[in-house]
């Protein structure tokens, strides 16, 4: 075998080895010049003259690999600076009055007696990142369309609430009323970015790290597809994301990156603040973390822009002809350059410039205040400007901008570049003193010196004033600012439903066929069903969704450029640049992003979409319930169906695909409307419901989360006078006893109900016992009624007591109550309280393991079976029954034996 030295690999640092060389003598002649450059003028001359050539290779559209990083210098060169627009000198005072009031807002947050306290030293990194893109490029809703849309960093969220002030939005009272919701309503401001909270004002919840940038990527695809669907003209808008380089570690901030790239989303810009500290300390002590994020972005596809120093270095960079310094900038690691925004002119004179006669003969004419206020490129307003321009010019890629600030910036010594700076909530009055006379804020000592430090306010006549009403009035409005325009749609007819409630007569079918035939029909409205986005990730197969193929398409905004291996089946897979569907891969991440930037589209464009997206069960709430939460803040709209549910359904994939806890992690989210419907009829009242909660005159913000199985089962027709206040509610009786003496009562929900009837049957055939089957449709929804009952009645003693529905639909079923489902026991335990009689439940409490269906359930003892014996036991407690029977039922069904259990039917059908 060859040595290492010897192989010859095919690919060397992005460079094909394997191509044969057609004239070696040329490319002798190359590589003769580049020696001699070396030689002659050193390897920097060398290095810059290969930067030039693949520069101009570029320019000729001469393929070559991209450099994973570049110099830690800015991006964009002093000459290629684009004109600056704005008046500097008044964009300069708004700024320092922004930076005021957000300090002043956070401090008197923490007074004696409130002490919520808040960040400022975010913000304070940042405020210039904002301020250029407030004055010159966030474009607002007055238009009539989506404007601009702008995830705003949660921390920052102060200086976007000071700047709000300024333009009369907000109020001193509100200010004074930050992170006091309740006890000073009407005037509380949410602590960070929350449409729910504050439903007129912000858009996009962003402060639970790494779902900002995730949400920014989707939201600017779906811009894409609903333009390319004809839903919306959303040519316009363009997407920002302001970001933290600490949060970039966060993995949803940059696992989908390829997506934006694939898609050539140059509607997208991520502004990443690189004020190189994290929460508690540097992000890359020793390493560069712009240089990182560089080949980072890059490798995806992403065009990156640096702006790393502001002007204040151009002479000192123009004047490196050896490249010491740009060389020195390289090295240097981050946590030196924090060190260095926390010291002297002399100190950084000795440390950075100092090692080197020719680094220090270029500071040698400077003081050292001068070398003090070498500054980073993002408080610099005509360096971000052209930043900003560059990035809306670029074309076919999505873009990032590197910017670098120091956090707690004009904040003085006591906060500027330390590492506690993210906890420091107030200032004290002699950094309040020296905060004001950095800004020139017209505020004397005897204010500070007497009590709570003021806000300021230039008067609504002053210049700077009438500049912020000039710049948003051109720009479209006022950002950030959360608009419904959207009108009800109209609901479809009843006989869309028809066919789900004649149930499926012989043929079994799993209640995900069910969901997905409703669907069907559904997207057949001429009203509504274009407005349908469907999403799964990777497993439209599974779910039965392969038949919306041919018809709905996949979205792809290149089409389908091959020829597909199925192209010769009915249900081929076929791609189109107007698909319906969307098939965001093996990321359930991604397809929730989907769906919540689908769900709020109502609001963003004024245009309703209605998400539907499928996945495994176990893969939902589970995996990226925390974007659930964000889907709720957001108030986000549409169905979320957590396919092959339950813990005993899909036994064949084992633990990681048994879900018996989705359900209870639902119930948990205010936003969340949770289901666990049994047969098609209830999913068509369901979703009829849903339909008009959402989209119609109702108007909720909600979403609907149903839990559907992949085990075959025979659908009945919906019943004659179908109790549909009670499916919607949570309970219904389905089937009351006929046969037998002594009564009870079966609650079960979905799968659960067949095994619940087949209990039914033997209880009255073998054991004289009469019971009523309930299906429960929702145990969350009765929950959740019950607790606003006992709230309400705990605080108005004096009126009649109200009793909750499920109490009210129990009331008068005789008998011990027993609570069966494929969920483990804590589900249908939520209403244990009010239940009118005595109550016990079973469930699929543990981990899941792959068997056969009946062995998984008679393990867990929730199969009919045991549904008898948990019926015969409550009995014999109340002396209905002789406690012998309950030894003599765990004999005859051998309730011990696993390998008893009839296996059921097999396989994971949809």
């Amino acid at each position: 075998m060859a040595s290492g030295s010897d192989r010859n690999p095919i690919i060397i640092g992005g460079l094909p080895s394997q191509v044969p060389d057609f004239d070696p003598e040329e490319t002798q002649e190359w590589l003769d010049s580049l020696d001699a450059a070396v030689d002659e003028r050193g390897r920097e001359r060398a290095r810059y003259l290969m930067l030039r050539l693949i520069e101009r290779a570029r320019e000729k559209r001469v393929a070559v690999p991209e450099m994973r990083s570049t110099d830690y210098v800015n991006t964009i060169a002093t000459k290629d600076e684009p004109f600056f627009p704005g008046d500097e000198e008044i964009e300069r005072k708004i700024l320092n009055a922004t930076r005021w009031n957000a300090a002043v807002m956070v401090s008197r947050a923490q007074r004696p007696g409130i002490g919520v306290g808040g960040h400022i030293a975010t913000f304070a990194s940042s405020a210039s990142l904002y301020d250029v893109g407030f004055n010159h490029f966030f474009r607002g809703k007055d238009q009539g369309d989506g404007g601009d849309q702008i995830f705003f960093q949660g921390h920052a969220s102060p200086g976007i609430y000071a700047r709000a002030y300024l333009l009369d939005r907000l109020s001193e009272a509100q200010l004074d009323a930050f992170r006091q919701e309740k006890s000073k309503a009407p005037n509380g401001l949410s602590s960070y970015p929350h449409p729910r909270l504050m439903p007129d004002f912000w858009e996009f919840p962003t402060v639970s790290m790494g779902l900002g940038p995730l949400g920014a990527i989707y939201q600017a695809r779906m811009n894409r597809y609903m333009e390319a669907r004809g839903i919306a003209d959303t040519s316009k808008s363009h997407v920002w994301a302001y970001l933290g380089d600490g949060e970039m570690d966060e993995p949803e901030s940059l696992g989908q990156l390829s997506i934006a790239a694939r898609e050539g989303l140059d509607n997208l810009t991520f502004v990443v603040n690189c004020n190189l500290q994290r929460l508690d300390g540097p992000v890359r002590g020793n390493g560069k973390i712009i240089q990182e994020l560089e080949s980072q972005f890059r490798g995806a596809g992403w065009n990156v822009i640096k702006l790393v120093w502001d002007r204040s270095w151009d002479p000192l960079l123009a004047q490196d002809r050896t490249g010491i310094l740009v060389n020195k900038l390289n090295t240097t690691p981050d946590g030196q350059f924090q060190t260095y925004a926390t010291e002297t002119g002399a100190y950084i004179r000795e440390h950075f410039f100092g090692d080197d006669p020719r680094l220090r003969d270029m500071v040698k004419d400077m003081s050292d205040h001068q070398i003090l206020h070498l500054g980073r490129g993002g408080h610099d307003h005509r360096k971000v400007y052209a930043a900003y321009a560059a990035a809306k010019a670029h074309k076919g890629q999505p873009t990032v901008i590197l910017a670098q600030t120091v956090k707690g910036w004009t904040l003085g010594p006591n906060f500027e570049g330390r590492n506690a700076t993210h906890q420091m909530k107030k200032l004290t009055v002699e950094d309040l003193k020296r905060f004001r006379d950095r800004l020139h804020i017209p505020i004397t000592d005897k204010q500070l010196d007497e009590g709570y430090p003021p806000y300021y306010h230039p008067g609504r006549d002053s210049d700077e004033i009438q500049y912020m009403h000039d710049r948003r009035q051109g720009l479209g409005g006022y950002v950030p600012t959360r608009v419904v325009r959207a009108k009800p749609l109209p609901q479809p007819e009843d006989k869309v439903f028809a066919a789900a409630k004649k149930g499926s007569g012989s043929q079994s079918i799993a209640t995900t066929m069910a969901f997905v035939r409703i669907l069907k029909d559904l997207m057949r409205d001429k009203e509504i069903g274009k407005r349908f986005v469907l999403i799964a990730p990777d497993e439209y197969r599974t779910f039965g969704m392969d038949a919306f193929f041919p018809s709905a398409k996949i979205y792809n905004p290149l089409g389908q450029q091959y020829e597909a291996v199925d192209r010769d089946l009915l249900l081929a897979y076929k791609e189109s640049p107007t698909g319906q569907m969307l098939h965001d891969g093996i990321s359930e991440a991604g397809c929730t992003a989907s769906l919540i930037a689908a769900g709020s589209a109502y609001a963003t464009h004024g245009e309703p979409l209605i998400p539907v997206y499928v996945f495994y069960s176990m893969f939902g709430f589970q995996r990226t319930g925390d974007q659930f939460w964000q889907m709720a803040d957001q108030l986000s709209r549409g169905f979320v169906l957590g396919a092959t549910a339950g813990r005993t359904t899909l036994t064949g994939e084992g633990l990681q695909h048994a879900d018996g806890h989705s359900q209870l992690l639902a119930s948990t989210n205010p936003g969340c409307v949770a289901y666990d419907p049994a047969y098609g009829f209830e999913i068509a009242h369901i979703m009829k419901d849903g339909l008009r909660r959402m989209y119609g005159e109702a108007n909720e913000d909600v979403f609907y989360y149903l839990t559907v199985y992949n085990e075959p089962i025979q659908h009945p027709a919906e019943p004659e006078n179908v109790d549909v206040e009670g499916i919607l509610k949570g309970i219904h009786r389905f089937s009351a006893g006929e046969k037998g003496e002594i009564p009870a009562q079966i609650m079960a929900s979905g799968v659960a109900v067949p095994w619940a009837l087949e209990a039914q049957r033997i209880l009255a055939d073998e054991w004289n016992v009469r019971a009523d089957v309930w299906s429960a449709t929702s145990w969350n929804e009765l929950r959740r009624e019950a607790v606003d009952v006992e709230r309400h009645n705990l605080l108005h003693p004096e009126e009649e007591q109200r009793v909750p529905y499920v109490t009210r639909k129990l009331e008068g079923a005789q008998g011990p109550f027993v609570a069966v489902s494929d969920w483990m026991r804590s589900v249908p335990d939520q209403i244990a309280r009010w239940v009118p009689g005595a109550y016990q439940s079973l469930g699929a409490d543990g981990f899941g393991f792959a068997d056969t269906r009946g062995a998984a359930r008679r393990f867990f003892h929730i199969d009919a079976q045991s549904i008898v014996l948990a019926v015969l036991t409550e009995l014999a407690k109340e002396g209905r029954i002789d406690r012998s029977a309950l030894k003599k039922a765990v004999d005859r069904y051998e309730l011990l034996d696993v390998t008893a259990a009839d296996p059921g039917a097999a396989g994971g059908d949809a």
